[in-house]
């Protein structure tokens, strides 16, 4: 494990994802909040939690799209087991993840506990949207990459 140090870009090199990462915290419902919908490329990292390579269930979200077009998620859902996930911090350092799996959750019945119950080791969460969109509720599913810490560069 890595000591505390944010989280500033984050990569998917087989999706071809390079972004920037801000730090979200919880909204006044305590959802998990997300990077603004006019920034579609920016990465949100849970600031509750471990940064990269620390202990624990670190979680990164972003947008799949906006109402201008794909987001910086809109492929999250076709990364394979075995990928990594690099997310470089504030120290220079970057932590290596290698992708676990991928689920789809329906959002009504998103199981908090396997999504960000605790760690013993060094692990990561990326969460977006998925299933089908509709105007009155927002999408009916969340993709959601399970990886662990592999390495640090």
């Amino acid at each position: 494990p890595l000591p505390r140090s944010h989280a500033t870009i984050l990569r998917v090199p087989s999706l071809g994802i390079d972004a920037p990462v801000i730090g979200v915290g919880l909204d006044a419902d305590r959802q998990l909040g997300t990077p603004p919908a006019d920034k579609p490329r920016l990465v949100g990292w849970y600031e509750g939690g471990p940064t990269p390579g620390e202990s624990g269930t670190a979680v990164a979200v972003g947008h799949r799209d906006t109402r201008t077009g794909a987001a910086v998620f809109a492929a999250l859902g076709q990364v394979e087991p075995g990928r990594s996930i690099e997310v470089r911090r504030a120290d220079g350092r970057t932590a290596v993840y290698t992708v676990d799996k991928v689920r789809i959750f329906d959002r009504d019945r998103f199981p908090d506990k396997e999504v960000y119950g605790t760690a013993h080791r060094p692990e990561l969460r990326v969460i977006t949207c998925g299933g089908l969109y509709t105007h009155r509720t927002g999408y009916s599913s969340n993709v959601v990459v399970f990886a662990h810490l592999t390495a640090t560069k």
